[in-house]
């Protein structure tokens, strides 16, 4: 058995076990992790491994557009709608422009729903 076994089992357990508030956190945790990795990668010009994370962001950001309930969501929902596409097409302004600080705004603005995300959580 490897070392990186156990890691692995418990993430997998933590999200078959997790609400769904904590999913969306879990979600943006890892967003940012792949734009922490994709700012320094393209800092250091990596261009490969950059983009590969920010494409796993990407990805992401596509699974949270589609899992929002916009019938029910409304308002939010569509402000959320927004943020993610605008989060997306930064991006590619970051990817084409080769520019980490974009890479890091879109983390930041990340970062301020994911806190959002885990205050409504804690309050369940």
């Amino acid at each position: 058995m490897s070392n990186l076994a156990p890691p692995r089992a418990y993430r997998e357990s933590a999200v078959l076990s997790a609400q769904p508030e904590q999913l969306i956190v879990m979600l943006y945790d890892g967003a940012r992790r792949f734009l922490g990795q994709a700012a320094i990668a393209m800092g250091d010009g990596q261009v490969e491994l950059a983009h590969r994370k920010l494409r796993r962001t990407e990805d992401i950001l596509l699974h949270l557009r589609e899992v929002l309930d916009m019938e029910q969501g409304g308002e939010i929902a569509t402000r959320l709608q927004s943020i993610y596409l605008f989060c997306q097409s930064y991006l590619l302004k970051a990817r084409l422009d080769r520019d980490p600080a974009k890479i890091d705004k879109v983390s930041a603005m990340l970062g301020e729903l994911r806190d959002a995300w885990a205050t409504i959580e804690q309050q369940r």
